[in-house]
């Protein structure tokens, strides 16, 4: 069994090369081999999101709190409330962050396949973001 009390681990700020605005990192579960399973909460302010990226064996992520979007490759900005879960195939190309004016926070699971989690591609453009 593997514990983490609350608070025994500290948060840090998504890095700049892959997320635009104030984004806040938490770590939840990073699994021993042969589990591969990671996940984070993830707190967006107004405005933030993540670079586009992939994932090898897909991400789920379940709204806690807030307003934000999602989207895949070629389809429409879908808006995500408290509640919502979604899963991203694994190698489909999308990105995911606040609303304009209203922060979100959601937990995102994905797994490990040869030591790596997630691809990351180009910043989220503020036309494809306000789009």
């Amino acid at each position: 069994m593997i514990f983490h009390p609350a608070g025994s681990r500290p948060s840090t700020t998504g890095p700049a090369a892959y997320f635009t605005g104030a984004v806040r990192l938490d770590p939840l579960i990073s699994t021993p081999a042969p589990a591969r399973l990671r996940g984070l909460s993830v707190t967006f302010e107004p405005g933030a999101r993540t670079a586009w990226h992939t994932h090898p064996l897909g991400q789920t992520l379940i709204v806690t709190a807030g307003v934000g979007r999602v989207q895949r490759a070629g389809g429409e900005i879908q808006t995500i409330r408290p509640g919502d879960v979604i899963y991203f195939e694994p190698g489909e190309r999308h990105w995911h962050g606040a609303a304009p004016d209203t922060a979100m926070t959601h937990i995102a699971l994905q797994e490990e396949l040869d030591g790596s989690s997630v691809t990351w591609l180009a910043h989220v453009t503020d036309a494809e973001y306000q789009t």
